[in-house]
C-alpha cells in the first residue's frame, strides 16, 4: 500500500474525534485542528474517487469530471463559510488557493523534483496558455478594487453589478477553457490522461478493473462528509483563530487553503518526483484557473441568491499579491524546464507573503 493511501487511512481516525468534539463542546481550537486533519484525508479521497472515475468514463467526461471535482473541497468549505456570513474569509480564501497553487504547490514540485532530477522539463505551451488565462483572472480580480479606489464615492450597487457582470464573464471564459482543453486542442493536454491511465494500469494488476460503482460511491460519501465537516471547522474557525491572535485575512489566505487543498498538493509533488513535471504544473496551475474562473464567480452568485452578498472587490493588498504570484509563476514557466533553484523561488515569495498577511493589520 502506498504512503498516501496509508496517510488517507490513517487520518481517518480524526473524523469520529471532530464530531465528537464538537458536540461535547470542546475548546473551539480543539474543534478547529482535527476537524481541519479530518478534510484533509477526506479531500484526498475525494481526489483518488474523481480520478477513478474519470479514468472508467473515458477522457472527455472524465475530464469533465475532474474540472468539476478538481476543488470540491474548497468550494465546499467556502459554501459553508458564506453560508456562516464569513464573508471577508472566503474572500481571503479564493486569493489565497490562487497563491498557494502557484507558489507553494509549484514551488513544492519543483524543488523536490529538482532534488532527484538535474533539471525537468514540461511543455511550455501548456503554461503559457493557462498563464494568459490567469492574466485575465487577475484583471477580473483588480477591477473592481480598482474602481473603488478611483472613486469619490462608493456605490455598493454598482460594485455588486460589476461583480455580478465579471462572474458571469469569468464562467464563460471557463466553460471555452474546457473547450479548448477537451476538445479542440485536447493533443496539448495528452500527458496528463497518459499519467492517468498508467496509474489505473498499475491499479489494474491489484484490482482487476475499475469498479466505478464503488468509486462513484466513494465519490458521493466524501463529498457529503467533506460538506459535514466543513460545518464543523467553519464554526470553529473564527473562536480559534482570534484566540491564537490570527486575522480573518491570514486566515483565508493561508490556513484554509492548506486544508482544502491537500489533495492537489499531494499529487502535485507525487508526480514531480516520478519527473512529470508536465502534470505537475498542469494540477497546480489548473487548480488556479479553476478557482479564480469557476468557483470565485459562482460563489458571488450563490452569495446572492442566499442572501450574503459578496463580490470580487479585494483589498489592494490581496490585489498585488495574486499579481505577483501570477507574474512571478509565469516568469519561471516560460522557457519549459525546471530545477531545485526555481523551486525555492516560488517558496521563498511564498513564504514573504504569507510573512505579510500574517503582519499585516487587517
Amino acid at each position: 500500500m502506498s504512503i498516501k493511501n496509508l496517510v488517507s487511512l490513517g487520518l481517518l481516525v480524526f473524523i469520529p474525534i471532530s464530531v465528537a468534539a464538537e458536540y461535547l463542546h470542546w475548546d473551539a481550537l480543539v474543534v478547529f485542528v482535527t476537524s481541519a486533519i479530518a478534510i484533509i484525508p477526506l479531500a484526498i479521497w475525494l481526489s483518488t474517487a474523481t480520478e477513478e472515475v474519470a479514468v472508467a468514463t473515458g477522457p472527455s467526461i472524465g475530464g469533465l469530471l475532474n474540472a468539476v471535482f478538481g476543488n470540491a473541497t474548497e468550494l465546499i468549505i467556502a459554501l459553508s463559510a458564506l453560508r456562516a456570513g464569513l464573508v471577508d474569509i472566503v474572500k481571503a480564501s479564493i486569493t489565497g488557493t490562487i497563491i498557494s497553487n502557484l507558489l507553494l504547490v509549484m514551488g513544492l514540485s519543483m524543488f523536490l523534483g529538482g532534488l532527484r532530477y538535474k533539471e525537468q522539463e514540461f511543455q511550455p505551451i501548456v503554461a503559457r496558455v493557462s498563464g494568459s488565462t490567469m492574466t485575465l483572472a487577475v484583471t477580473a480580480i483588480v477591477l473592481p478594487a480598482m474602481v473603488i479606489s478611483t472613486s469619490n464615492v462608493v456605490d455598493p450597487v454598482a460594485i455588486s453589478r460589476l461583480s455580478i457582470t465579471v462572474a458571469i464573464v469569468l464562467i464563460v471564459v471557463y466553460a471555452l477553457t474546457l473547450l479548448f482543453s477537451l476538445k479542440t486542442h485536447s493533443y496539448l493536454y495528452d500527458v496528463g490522461v497518459v499519467e492517468l491511465e498508467e496509474g489505473a494500469t498499475e491499479a489494474a494488476h491489484v484490482e482487476h478493473k475499475t469498479n466505478l460503482p464503488l468509486w462513484i460511491g466513494v465519490l458521493l460519501i466524501a463529498t457529503i462528509a467533506v460538506a459535514f465537516e466543513s460545518e464543523i471547522f467553519v464554526g470553529a474557525v473564527e473562536e480559534a483563530t482570534k484566540g491564537l491572535g490570527l486575522t480573518p485575512l491570514f486566515t483565508g489566505v493561508i490556513l484554509l487553503p492548506l486544508v482544502g487543498g491537500a489533495a492537489e498538493y499531494v499529487t502535485a509533488v507525487r508526480v514531480a518526483i516520478k519527473n512529470n513535471m508536465d502534470l505537475s504544473v498542469s494540477v497546480a496551475m489548473g487548480s488556479s484557473l479553476l478557482v479564480a474562473l469557476l468557483v470565485a464567480p459562482v460563489l458571488v452568485l450563490i452569495g446572492q441568491a442566499i442572501g450574503q452578498p459578496m463580490d470580487l472587490s479585494f483589498n489592494l493588498f490581496e490585489v498585488v499579491a495574486v499579481t505577483i504570484a501570477v507574474a512571478i509563476a509565469n516568469l519561471i514557466s516560460l522557457d519549459g524546464r525546471s530545477n531545485w533553484l526555481e523551486g525555492v523561488l516560488l517558496l521563498a515569495t511564498y513564504t514573504v507573503l504569507g510573512a505579510a498577511f500574517y503582519f499585516h493589520p487587517a
